[in-house]
This record gives structure tokens, C-alpha cells and sequence, in this order.
């Protein structure tokens, strides 16, 4: 119970790599994962997105949120990034914090990716271990 305690009121920090803007979360992250689709493997320059869910009501933006710059897909989900280093922070959904990506944790965020999402899409020189929990789409 003390752990589930103190899991539950962890400061989590982060920021992007010019330091112009920085977040705080108290509370975990959550349902880690790494999403394959075109559009994450464009956005974030990467064979994939890696990122965590927040609670939005547990997140706040400490520095530079003026400097933050949103892209806001068609179904609603977007990114947020900074506009002068071009660290990709966070996922949103209909305006609200939905996920932070990992790489702009502070330290060690403590968590496994615990599913590989839209594999179906996924860049055809990416191996992905065959014992990672793995969905066509977005799992429902």
C-alpha cells in the first residue's frame, strides 16, 4: 500500500533539450507503449512514438508553455513541441494532456512499453522482439 502511496504522489519532471520549457506531474505514468504508425514515425523522425499516459488534471506546464508550438490531427490528437528545439513533449487529445513522451523525462521514467501499436504500419527495416505484445491497430 505504501508503494501504490507513493507511486500515486511522484514528482515526475521533464522538458525539452533547449530547457525553454519544462512540465511537472505528480502520479504515475501509465500504459506505456510504442506507437508504429506513419504518421508517429513522421512527426517524431523516428521508427516510432514512445510515450506514457498522464492524468491531466496532475500535469502542469512550470515554464514556457508560450513556447510550445501544436500540430492537431483530424481525429482530434495532437503533439506539442517546442518551437526552438523541436523536442516533440507531449500527445494531446481534444485540447487536454494525454501523454508525455519518454524522452523528455527527467531521469529514469521507471516504466516498460508494455505494447507496440499499429505494427501493421510499421517501418519495414524495424524488428520488433517477437515476445513484445503487439496490435495491428489501436487496441481496443
Amino acid at each position: 500500500m505504501v508503494n501504490e502511496w507513493a507511486k500515486m504522489n511522484e514528482l515526475i519532471s521533464g522538458g525539452c533539450s533547449c530547457e525553454a520549457v519544462r512540465y511537472s506531474l505528480v502520479g504515475p505514468l501509465n500504459d506505456a507503449r510504442s506507437c508504429h504508425c506513419s504518421m508517429c514515425r513522421r512527426i517524431f523522425a523516428a521508427q516510432a512514438s514512445v510515450c506514457a499516459e498522464v492524468d491531466a488534471e496532475r500535469f502542469q506546464w512550470v515554464k514556457g508553455e508560450d513556447q510550445l508550438t501544436s500540430h492537431v490531427g483530424e481525429q482530434g490528437y495532437g503533439v506539442q513541441f517546442c518551437r526552438h528545439c523541436g523536442s516533440t513533449l507531449s500527445i494531446t487529445y481534444q485540447g487536454l494532456i494525454h501523454s508525455l513522451t519518454l524522452g523528455c523525462v527527467d531521469g529514469d521514467p521507471e516504466v516498460a512499453i508494455a505494447q507496440h501499436i499499429f505494427v501493421d504500419s510499421k517501418a519495414s527495416w524495424e524488428v520488433i522482439p517477437e515476445t513484445a505484445t503487439q496490435f495491428d491497430k489501436y487496441p481496443e
